[in-house]
């Protein structure tokens, strides 16, 4: 699979961008795009989205090699990894493509202490599913406890962070509308 980094430096070379125009469109330094794109720093949800923005994509564009549409059953092992460095969390994205969809759903393993940590907001709901273990999901600066069995659904205008506090892994689906990752 191709790094983050490598890919926004195929979307930057297809676009025809210099650094220091995706960075003054990202609203950060074109040595820092540059460390990116070397995989030297590991970049937050926040910077991703904004460099997202420039390319008109979403995130998750920067973790799929290519997309494919029409299928309607999907093995865990076709599942794309979209894993956020530093998140301690495997994520995968259930559907191999999004292109066409209105629902962007995830399966996410959260390992002891792991989650995000940074607050972020975007465009959308989201919903999900405690399979194992217990998330803490912060939105809008409340704390709430979701344990094994236990669902959730919220704005996703609303600041939000999550994390795995308890001592084993947490498993969680997870479906944010309309895809924004």
């Amino acid at each position: 699979m191709i790094s983050i980094g490598a890919k926004i430096r195929e979307l930057r070379s297809a676009s025809g961008l210099t650094l220091q125009q995706v960075a003054e469109g990202a609203g950060c330094t074109a040595a820092y795009i540059s460390q990116i794109e070397h995989d030297k720093v590991s970049p937050s949800i926040a910077s991703l989205k904004k460099i997202a923005q420039v390319f008109g994509v979403r995130i998750v564009d920067f973790f799929l090699d290519e997309r494919t549409d029409g299928d309607l059953v999907f093995a865990p092992q076709d599942w794309p990894v979209v894993s956020m460095p530093g998140w301690s969390a495997h994520i995968r994205q259930m559907v191999p493509s999004i292109a066409t969809k209105i629902m962007q759903p995830f399966m996410t393993e959260i390992a002891p202490g792991g989650g995000c940590h940074e607050s972020y907001s975007h465009q959308g709901e989201e919903f999900g599913l405690v399979l194992e273990g217990e998330l803490t999901l912060q939105v809008g600066g409340e704390e709430h406890r979701v344990p094994a069995g236990h669902s959730f659904y919220h704005s996703s205008l609303q600041p939000h962070a999550w994390v795995n506090n308890g001592q084993k892994p947490c498993r969680v689906i997870w479906v944010v509308t309309p895809p924004s990752w």
